[in-house]
């Protein structure tokens, strides 16, 4: 009998699909919303949101009353395939004008095939530059390059260094550990190939978003653990750190604000179906025996999250081991706030703070 073989990443696609009419419409009408005064924003917000002794923004609280209005989720009705699109299509109504930063393709080898990698280099810094490997969120099912291309380009040009945005595998097709080991693959690759990338092998950080975060905590104790080479730094925005049990925040803020609890539950299930996998390190990296030793963190963290709490209880683990670990909680924001960039205010000084910590570590 054949040995069955591994299902190929997705190609390369260099050239992005031109924006729908009705979302170029959309991104129209919500900046118009956005620059109304901010008394008619709080009339159309509605009463303050207060939780847990927090007052939730306004730019925040107007975004959730948007997409309630619009129908729109990370979880669409149709599944998997609409979510994906939908996700894709969110950054030209959030995400703002496209920073102008080089950008080319790149082809990370493995044994199923190549695995896609956008570069985007600012302009100015010469070859051997810092370098962010870039894990998008999206619970591990949606996202992708194209869905937080204008996160990459920010954090190229507000922190000065190169950002490696990979295109890793996504469940159900590919579920856990796929992902996981795709992200170390990224790393070996960007470490292997530093000088063709331009870059100083000694100031490559790994980074990302929500599943991403995850998947950037899940890489650096994966490289720390066999010895070798390891990342100077992590990035973790609103991380996953423990699919185990159920903390307060999730309870908190199981539902109204972007990430719902039933959603979290629909992520894991197509992620990591089997109950044994979600107390495996390389998913709940907070589970991991001995975190000593492993690179300075940033931690953002958002206060209108269900993920909050895992998110903190690590760096707080990571503080207890003796690692650098800088934890920044945005007590009015929701999660998912770098991907606001477009309408800027909170969203845009948050995700700022979270590039200079970057710049600081490997700029």
């Amino acid at each position: 009998m054949a040995t069955p073989q591994p299902t190929p990443a997705p190609a390369l696609h260099p050239t992005p699909p031109p924006v729908p009419f009705p979302v170029r419409v959309q991104a129209r009408a919500l900046r118009a919303v956005y620059a109304l005064p901010a008394g008619v924003r709080r009339v159309l917000a509605g009463a303050p949101v207060v939780r847990d002794g927090q007052e939730l923004a306004l730019d925040a609280q107007l975004m959730l009353r948007l997409q309630r209005l619009a129908g729109s989720a990370l979880v669409l009705p149709g599944g998997v395939g609409p979510s994906r699109v939908a996700m894709d299509l969110s950054r030209h109504l959030v995400g703002g004008p496209t920073l102008p930063v080089a950008v080319r393709e790149v082809a990370i080898p493995q044994p199923y095939g190549e695995l896609p990698a956008t570069l985007y280099a600012p302009r100015g810094p010469a070859a051997g530059s810092g370098l962010l490997v870039f894990l998008h969120g999206g619970g591990w099912v949606v996202g992708s390059r194209a869905s937080h291309d204008h996160v990459c380009r920010y954090l190229a040009r507000r922190a000065g260094v190169r950002v490696l945005s990979v295109e890793y595998r996504l469940a159900p097709e590919h579920p856990f550990p796929a992902a996981a080991e795709d992200a170390l693959a990224a790393f070996d690759f960007a470490h292997a190939e530093a000088a063709a990338l331009g870059v100083d092998p000694a100031r490559i950080a790994v980074g990302g978003d929500s599943a991403g975060g995850n998947l950037a905590a899940v890489t650096a104790q994966a490289a720390v653990r066999r010895g070798g080479p390891a990342p100077a730094f992590q990035l973790l925005l609103y991380p996953a750190a423990d699919a185990s049990v159920r903390r307060r925040s999730r309870e908190l803020f199981a539902e109204g604000f972007h990430l719902t609890s039933a959603q979290m539950d629909w992520f894991a299930d197509h992620y990591a179906p089997e109950p044994a996998d979600r107390t495996d390190p390389r998913l709940s990296p907070l589970l991991a025996g001995d975190l000593a030793g492993l690179p300075p963190a940033y931690v953002g963290t958002a206060g209108f999250d269900p993920l909050r709490d895992e998110g903190e209880a690590y760096a707080r683990a990571l503080r207890a081991a003796g690692v650098a670990v800088r934890l920044s909680r945005h007590r009015d924001l929701i999660h998912g706030y770098a991907n606001y960039l477009g309408i800027g205010g909170r969203f845009l000084e948050a995700t700022a703070e979270a590039a200079e910590a970057l710049r600081a570590a490997v700029g």
